[in-house]
Formats: C-alpha cells, sequence, structure tokens
C-alpha cells in the first residue's frame, strides 16, 4: 500500500451522520477474474479502524462504507451481487444497466496482464454514452515498471486511466482521489419533515405498495407529500396516534417486476440506497411463498447495515389455521441469525395486526436510541464475565477491561480486551443476546466490538 493512500484513510471509526439524501454509491463492475472483489476488499476494508467478523448471514460482503478525505461513499461490488461470474456478455450488460440506473461513479475493472479484451469497448462505449461519470481501472499492475502495458487500453478514448493492484494497494490514492472528485455535491436541503424513517422493503409483489396506501387512506392519518432528497424520491410524511413517521422512499423495489433472477439480485442496490436513508426497515413476506432466497437476501443487508427492522409476513388471510403456526415457525427458523427482530403475522387486505405495525416501529425506535452509562456497562461486564468466563487463548486467559457505549442508532457498544482476538463468535453472540436483555432493548439490532488494550510507548 503506498504511503499516500495510508496517510489519507480516515484513522477513526465514526459513522457519518445519517442524511435524508443518504450516501452516493459507487458500483465495480468488470468481466470475471479482473480483481472486481479483490479491488473491493482492498478498499472497503482499509477505510476500518475498528475490525470486528460480526456474525450475520452475509460474511461475504458486496457492499461497504468507504470513507476518504472527510468524505463517505457506499462502493457496491456487482460482481457479487449477481451471484456468478460469466464472460462478457449479457449479464455484464445488465449488470452495467442496474449500476447505472443507481450509481453516481462507476469503476469499469479492466485486467492489465491480459489486455484489452473482445466486448470491452462495446461496454466502454455503453457507460460513456449514459453521461454517468465512469473511471477506467487498469488492475494488476503491480509496479511502475508495468505501467507501459496499460498503455493499450487508452484506445478507448478514456483519460486518465487508473493503473492499479488491488492486491498491492499501488495506485489506489489516486483511485480514491478521482472518486471522490467526482462525487456529487450535497446539496443544501431544507430541514427534512421530524419523523422515524421507514423503508418498506421486500420482494415484488408481497404487497409493499397495498401496506403503503392502506394507511395512507386512513382518514385518522394526517398526511403530506414532501419533495425526495433522491433522485425521483418522494418521501412521504405521516401522523398516527401522536407520532411522526417518514415513509422512505422504496419505488425501485415497490414496482412489479418480470425480471430474471441476475436482475433481481441486482435489485439490492436499490435496497441499499433506501436502507442508508431509514432507521427503521419493514421486510414484507409472502406468507403463502414463505421465506425466499431474495427474502434473505434483503434481511442479511439489513442486518449488516444494522437497522431496526420489523419483519411482517403478509396475506396471513391465505393461509389455511391449520398451518398458521408452522409456517410462522419456518420464517422464524429461517431468519434464526436476526431472532431479535419481531416477526408479525398480517394481511393488509382484511387488517389483521395492522394496528400493532406502527406501535412496534416507534418501540424498536426507541429501543435503538437508548444510551446506558459506562459504570452500567462496567458493573454488567464484571457480572457476565465472572459468571460465564471466556475461554482460554493459547493457555492465557482473556480479560474484558472494560465496556462503553460508543454510539446509539444503532446501540454501539466497545470492550477492550487484553486478547480481542481470542473472543469466539459464541461469546460474542452470547454478549449480545445478555446486552439485549439486561439494558431492555429485546428489538435493538445491537454492534459489539472488540478493541485490543493500548500499550503505551516508553
Amino acid at each position: 500500500m503506498s504511503p499516500s493512500f495510508r496517510r489519507k484513510q480516515k484513522t477513526e471509526n465514526r459513522k457519518p451522520a445519517a442524511s435524508p439524501q443518504g450516501l452516493p454509491l459507487v458500483a465495480i463492475i468488470g468481466r470475471a477474474n479482473v480483481g472486481k472483489s479483490t479491488l473491493f476488499n482492498r478498499l472497503t476494508r482499509s477505510s476500518q479502524a475498528l475490525v470486528a467478523d460480526l456474525p450475520g448471514v452475509t460474511r461475504d460482503r458486496h457492499y461497504g462504507r468507504v470513507t476518504f478525505d472527510d468524505r463517505t461513499f457506499l462502493l457496491v461490488d456487482t460482481g457479487g451481487l449477481v451471484g456468478g461470474e460469466e464472460e462478457i456478455g449479457a449479464l455484464v450488460r445488465r449488470q452495467a444497466e442496474e449500476a447505472v440506473a443507481e450509481a453516481d461513479v462507476i469503476i469499469l475493472v479492466t485486467d492489465g496482464r491480459e489486455g484489452p479484451q473482445e466486448g470491452d469497448a462495446l461496454v466502454v462505449d455503453y457507460l460513456r454514452r449514459t453521461g454517468k461519470t465512469l473511471l477506467l481501472a487498469v488492475n494488476k499492475i503491480d509496479h511502475p515498471g508495468l505501467e507501459a502495458i496499460a498503455a493499450d487500453f487508452y484506445r478507448f478514448g478514456l483519460d486518465p486511466i487508473y493503473s492499479v493492484s488491488a492486491t498491492q494497494g499501488y495506485g489506489l490514492n489516486d483511485l480514491l482521489e478521482a472518486i471522490v472528485r467526482h462525487l456529487p455535491t450535497l446539496p443544501e436541503l431544507p430541514t427534512p419533515a421530524p419523523g422515524i424513517r421507514v423503508a418498506v422493503l421486500g420482494r415484488p409483489n408481497v404487497g409493499k405498495s397495498s401496506f403503503i396506501n392502506r394507511f395512507l387512506g386512513e382518514e385518522r392519518l394526517l398526511v403530506s407529500d414532501t419533495p425526495g432528497t433522491t433522485r425521483d424520491a418522494i418521501d412521504t410524511s405521516l401522523t398516527l396516534e401522536g407520532t411522526d413517521y417518514v415513509l422512505v422512499d422504496t419505488a425501485g423495489l415497490r414496482r412489479p417486476s418480470h425480471v430474471d433472477q441476475g436482475l433481481e439480485r441486482l435489485m439490492v442496490l436499490k435496497t441499499i440506497k433506501a436502507l442508508s436513508r431509514a432507521e427503521v426497515a419493514v421486510l414484507l413476506l409472502d406468507a403463502g411463498e414463505g421465506l425466499t432466497g431474495q427474502d434473505l437476501r434483503i434481511a442479511g443487508l439489513i442486518e449488516d447495515q444494522s437497522k431496526g427492522c420489523l419483519i411482517l409476513v403478509n396475506k396471513w388471510d391465505l393461509v389455511p389455521r391449520e398451518l398458521q403456526e408452522k409456517t410462522l415457525v419456518k420464517v422464524q427458523d429461517g431468519l434464526e441469525f436476526m431472532a431479535y427482530v419481531p416477526v408479525l403475522p398480517l394481511s393488509v387486505k382484511t387488517g389483521y395486526n395492522l394496528r400493532k405495525v406502527f406501535p412496534l416501529i416507534s418501540d424498536i425506535y426507541e429501543q435503538s436510541g437508548r444510551r446506558a452509562s459506562t459504570h452500567q456497562l462496567n458493573e454488567l461486564i464484571r457480572e457476565l464475565t465472572s459468571r460465564v468466563p471466556p475461554p482460554r487463548h493459547r493457555d492465557r486467559p482473556v480479560k474484558f477491561l472494560y465496556l462503553t457505549q460508543a454510539e446509539v442508532h444503532p446501540p454501539t457498544f466497545i470492550a477492550f480486551v487484553n486478547q480481542p482476538q481470542g473472543v469466539p463468535d459464541s461469546y460474542r453472540r452470547f454478549l449480545v443476546k445478555q446486552l439485549r436483555e439486561r439494558l431492555a432493548i429485546p428489538h435493538a439490532p445491537v454492534r459489539l466490538f472488540l478493541k485490543g488494550r493500548k500499550r503505551h510507548e516508553r
């Protein structure tokens, strides 16, 4: 990694302030085996000061936050999103189309060792005609002496070309500077509408629009349309029983779809942008179809972004009474990695359980905003580790020195440990579960980071 690249990285684990317009999105696209995932991993991991192997369904992450020069953006590896690599052709074209629709900046990754390949020019021409910012990264250039072999890529008419090595870190400083330079300038926005920001998510045809319209159609709701702060978005404000809410626009996921599996997977791009603007996510499932792979992908994104969440199993009126308990258990078992999330069966058509939805959303939001004192947390961690000691690591005891809360929304805790690498995932899950129970935040998306004790230089 070049010294300049290291110097400009943020050294704090500071969460960017939430904003109604969300974060800019940068998409990585390209052919198979050009190094897209390696580049993604290098850029996202280098910006993290506190690293934790958080348990969950999305260990293989395909998006992440990157902070560079005081700008933060979401980076998406579209190759990972389509669930498989193929040669240049229709699939890469669809990747490009989806990336163009959602991204503010696009990085086209090519293989410098192989040189330009058949079909590359068509993709470059298509991307350039969209008017979106396009950066051409020629990967696998491991040192300056190899930059000459990247000259062939100038035939595409893009200048400059960014010669990089995702494995060695060479050239990434220049690439990041270009990305940040082309990010959209955040406009001066009016004060956003007050209220809990709620994103309603789910696969096509699970009833998202019907769910939203059912509430907006109630006469007792005070409804106003607030111009949205993302492209073609309208956020809807409503007040219910004295509590303000803002339904975050998720039009990209509302449209009925006749797309194939590859494109359906790419809809997570829209989910990511909606989630970045929300504080609580509502995930609708179809009771008749049960928990599908796409439902799990969306749930994994919610978990990965540490958003408060409510799972609604819609079309409950279509489930025979004798199968209802079994259906609910199957959903809960499939979402075991989000066992803290309430699961509520309902029917938008008949109104069954609709009255419980927004009180639950309010409760989830309130729990996610609670803060515990350091004294209370230290008393708790001493009690827990005394009652159930962590396993020894390399024949040495693992000691928790103290515990503090760094953030709310979501509740984020930092435990200082003499050997953080010696704390297994099972023990971390035990601590997170105990934090939820003892702090009375059973539905909050708790994050627990482990940090080693600082050694003072003499």
